[in-house]
């Protein structure tokens, strides 16, 4: 899919750096070739914004699940696929395969399995993956228990500058856990987890990756003092960032009391003061960004006792809206909102997308902030409705989306 006819926006609030503006946007062969004071040249497209939000399209760092349908839906135009895969991301062809999977109207950016069938012992082939496209590893949603593995991994990785995607748990303290240890898991009686054991897995991992001088990103960061260690290590240098989804600044493990397998999640849901905590965090620049964490999971997975259940959520098409949420509730403005959505997650992968500059892929969305809804997990345009969200009124929503110039079908 190749841009044959340049495409000017216009009248539209740009989503640019250094905040939001009006003005006109101009694409031409794939990437931005204007931003502000575009004008329209003779023959090419133009369409009115009217006043609507133009941004960049979504970057979605750590998905589980290639879902085109759920990822237009949400603005997404470019997904990093987590290892976790059937078989797992472990050898160059498989990704490679991967790679190209999603052209041309959604790139798939894989992320290499950090280790052999994500088993924790045996280091893949980073470097063969990376020259079939991988542009990250990851532990997958398990935690390298093997301190000199994890070591091994994070020096393989920086000789390489690509960035780790670490899962944060203590495996021996986590076990067969499905909750937060707390009142809410203790009077139903589901087998739980200290919430430290997020702040001791990220303890050490921090740790080794200052031996190794590599980049490490925690997917997902949902302790005060799991983020209180983050922030500390982003003082002494650029080479540390977290992220977190929306379920874990929307919803705590209140969210669990009625057994309703939509809120098993991994890491599961936590205290409200940690949630809390995770909104200060998105306020102070701890966290970097934000995810949907797209796992898709059917009625075999869902329909089950709680403690049976799958984790993993659908949050392809909840992501924009809830992290609009952020700017509603006045935690963050609207372009520090696509900062965590989009203009972090490129930087990390390296990408040339998720902002609105001159020379970067014309990847964007036109989006009705304001515009009303309400989640129905039966209405989903993803593979399964498995969200924590179901018949929540919510606002923000993609009205146009286009992949290098060229406009999706929503």
């Amino acid at each position: 899919m190749k841009q044959t006819r340049a495409l000017t926006i216009t009248g539209g609030k740009l989503v640019a750096p250094g905040g939001i503006r009006d003005g006109n946007l101009r694409i031409a062969e794939g990437r931005i070739a204007a931003c502000g004071d575009a004008q329209p040249q003779d023959g090419d497209e133009i369409v009115d914004a009217g006043g609507k939000l133009v941004a960049p399209g979504l970057v979605d760092l750590g998905v589980f699940a290639v879902d085109k349908p759920a990822f237009h839906f949400g603005g997404i135009t470019r997904a990093a696929l987590m290892p976790d895969q059937s078989p797992a991301l472990d050898l160059p062809s498989r990704v490679s395969y991967i790679a190209k999977s999603g052209k041309p109207d959604l790139w798939v950016h894989p992320l290499a399995a950090a280790t052999r069938g994500l088993a924790g012992s045996e280091i893949a082939e980073i470097a063969l993956m990376r020259e079939a496209g991988a542009l990250g590893v990851a532990t997958g949603r398990g935690w390298i228990a093997d301190s000199g593995v994890m070591l091994r991994l994070l020096q393989y990785a920086a000789m390489l500058d690509m960035p780790v995607i670490a899962h944060a748990e203590d495996a021996a303290l986590v076990g067969p856990a499905v909750a937060t240890a707390g009142e809410y898991a203790t009077r139903r009686g589901l087998p739980s987890a200290p919430a430290e054991a997020e702040a001791i897995a990220i303890a050490r991992d921090l740790a080794l990756a200052e031996m190794a001088g590599a980049r490490i990103h925690f997917r997902q960061v949902t302790t005060r003092a799991g983020l209180e260690l983050v922030r500390r290590a982003k003082a002494g240098g650029p080479r540390v960032t977290a992220g977190v989804t929306p379920a874990h600044f929307m919803l705590s493990d209140l969210a669990t009391v009625d057994f309703r397998t939509f809120a098993r999640l991994s890491p599961p849901l936590r205290s409200e003061d940690d949630r809390q905590a995770v909104r200060e965090a998105i306020a102070d620049g701890t966290i970097d960004v934000i995810s949907s964490g797209h796992d898709p999971r059917g009625p075999e997975d869902k329909r089950q006792p709680f403690a049976d259940a799958e984790p993993g959520m659908a949050g392809a098409e909840t992501l924009l809206a809830m992290a609009l949420s952020l700017a509603t509730d006045g935690i963050v403005n609207v372009a520090r909102v696509f900062d965590l959505v989009a203009g972090n997650p490129a930087s990390i992968l390296g990408v040339a997308a998720g902002s609105l500059e001159v020379g970067l892929e014309g990847d964007m969305a036109l989006i009705d902030a304001d515009k009303p809804w309400i989640v129905q997990s039966a209405r989903m345009a993803a593979t399964a409705g498995n969200t924590p969200f179901d018949g929540q009124p919510t606002q923000g929503r993609v009205l146009r989306l286009w992949k290098g110039g060229v406009e999706i079908e929503l």
